[in-house]
């Protein structure tokens, strides 16, 4: 069984933490979707009826968008993924974001807000793989 990623290890926050990015930085998120959402961590959220991991992810979206926004954050891409034209042949990515925020400190203050993490069982319920990759422009660190 393949290896799954759904939350950063404590060795990846470090090491974000401690690349002294200076400025914006743009997340990209590369996203994989359960064909139905399992809400069985955070049962609290699970709609009446079964809903597809897109579904699922879409809800997160819409209950986190205010807390990105108020943190400085912004969508700056969302659509659709597929398989890659280089890069492993049995890798397919349904959803692509790229998310901007203007510093680190203020992502980690977006993500550690304990109004936006009542929401965040939509996104695990959601997925069934993802990836996000912070990027810096230009030749930063």
């Amino acid at each position: 069984m393949k290896e799954t990623h759904l939350m950063p290890s404590q060795e990846a926050g470090r090491k974000f933490v401690t690349r002294e990015i200076e400025g914006a930085v743009v997340m990209l998120n590369l996203l994989r979707f359960r064909s139905v959402a399992d809400y069985s961590a955070t049962p609290e959220l699970n709609p009446e009826k079964s809903i597809s991991g897109k579904e699922a992810y879409l809800k997160y979206i819409e209950h986190t968008l205010p807390f990105l926004e108020k943190s400085g954050g912004e969508v700056l891409f969302m659509g659709a993924g597929g398989d890659f034209l280089i890069g492993p042949q049995d890798e397919r990515w349904d959803y692509v974001m790229l998310i901007k925020q203007n510093s680190v400190d203020r992502f980690l203050r977006f993500e550690s807000n304990p109004e936006y993490m009542k929401g965040i069982g939509h996104r695990t319920a959601a997925l069934e793989d993802s990836r996000l990759l912070p990027i810096v422009e230009g030749n930063g660190k």
